[in-house]
């Protein structure tokens, strides 16, 4: 049994988004267009967070500084929608953030495009801000990176 003590240090339960946004990945699935999907549902983290992938994608072992700072942009839109949501569901900016909730994945994926992004502008602060931030939810980039496959 738990003392009332040992739950204030476990910290807030996990955030789970709700799955608010079902079409976009349905969209994805079928091979829609991440750009219209974004435009149709801008509120989801998702068609961002894969905008911005593929924007990263397409820069390959050089990235230019046109593709670099599109996929900032793509993926910073992904991430203050995604802080909306989540603080929509009761985050208070600490706690578990899992990323085997499905719902939760299009911030995380949003989160770390912009960790790679901001480190390829030069924006180092703000990659290990949001690395730093992966880890606090209980995820990593790696971890992130495998759902995007």
């Amino acid at each position: 049994m738990t003392s009332p003590v040992d739950d204030l240090l476990a910290g807030p339960p996990p955030t789970r988004l709700p799955d608010d946004h079902p079409q976009v990945r349905d969209g994805l699935d079928a091979g829609e267009d991440p750009a219209r999907l974004a435009a149709d549902h801008p509120a989801s983290s998702l068609p961002w967070a894969v905008l911005a992938e593929a924007t990263l994608d397409a820069g390959g072992a050089e990235p230019s500084a046109a593709r670099s700072v599109t996929a900032y942009a793509y993926a910073r839109t992904g991430y203050h929608r995604g802080l909306d949501a989540l603080r929509r569901a009761g985050w208070r900016g600490q706690g578990a953030i899992p990323a085997d909730h499905v719902p939760n994945q299009g911030f995380l994926r949003a989160l770390t495009a912009l960790a790679t992004a901001a480190a390829q502008i030069g924006e180092t602060e703000e990659a290990e801000r949001c690395e730093a931030f992966l880890r606090d939810s209980g995820t990593s980039a790696d971890e992130v990176r495998t759902l995007a496959g």
